[in-house]
């Protein structure tokens, strides 16, 4: 099914660099409306941006929650890469706080939602809490996020960089090296596994994968879950990579509940 162009969202600068903004669609009505941060995959590189995600930020927006789809830097960028593409996301993410100074959506009511690359970059950027001072990385009193809704994400960089694939080979050039030459930067770059105690998360992953493995998924949901925290896996048997960002798929149900369970409702 073809989806008709969705209509452009508000164009926000969160910092000074040209890839330095957001896309902010608000729904009709009073609010303050519950925020989903969007951010794109693409492996991280350059050539795919944030547009795809469009079409998904729309239905949800129409569903009644605001979508902030950011944009940022990436590998073959200009400061793309490590720190700067980390960087970017966090500034991204703690830049509702200043929307909601001018727009009727919540700072306290934010779910960050990522796909594929962005999955694995939605779920560092919620638990970035845990990061040492010391840090590239560190940012002080990052944005509280009520939950994280994980598409097809890639938690464990390490294991990923290893697989063979063109996705998988971006991993060194987005982390300026492989795990054994620069293990603190996949340590401060790789989700923390103390997220699950303080946000609710939803590792969404189609079985018919053929980029980013189940076991990505299931492995973080694991580590997590034996400690009894708000984390699972949703398992969809017959989808692929990309069916989970599009509304017009017949998982979309699935992905616009797990948004409402990662806001802690039901």
């Amino acid at each position: 099914m073809q989806l008709p162009t969705p209509a452009k969202g508000e164009k926000i600068a969160y910092g000074a660099d040209s890839l330095q903004f957001g896309e902010l669609r608000v729904p009709a009505g009073k609010g303050p409306f519950p925020v989903v941060v969007v951010i794109h995959g693409g492996c991280w590189l350059a050539q795919y941006n944030y547009q795809y995600m469009n079409h998904l930020s729309e239905a949800l927006a129409n569903a009644g929650y605001a979508t902030w789809n950011i944009e940022f830097r990436r590998v073959g960028n200009p400061g793309g890469g490590w720190p700067g593409t980390f960087q970017d996301v966090a500034q991204g993410v703690d830049y509702v706080r200043e929307l909601a100074k001018k727009y009727p959506v919540s700072a306290k009511e934010v779910v960050v939602m990522g796909h594929s690359a962005g999955g694995h970059l939605a779920l560092w950027v919620a638990g970035r809490k845990d990061l040492p001072r010391s840090s590239e990385v560190y940012t002080r009193s990052p944005l509280k996020v009520r939950g994280v809704v994980s598409l097809a994400g890639i938690p464990d960089l390490a294991t990923y960089s290893a697989a063979k694939g063109s996705c998988n080979s971006a991993v060194e050039k987005l982390m300026g090296g492989l795990p054994t030459t620069v293990p603190q930067r996949y340590q401060q770059g790789s989700p923390s596994p103390k997220l699950a105690r303080k946000a609710t998360v939803r590792m969404v992953q189609g079985a018919l994968d053929p980029i980013v493995p189940v076991s990505q998924a299931n492995n973080f949901t694991e580590k997590s879950s034996a400690r009894g925290h708000g984390i699972k896996t949703v398992l969809l048997p017959q989808s692929g990579h990309f069916d989970l960002v599009s509304p017009a798929s017949p998982v979309w149900p699935t992905v616009a509940q797990a948004v409402k369970e990662a806001l802690g409702k039901k």
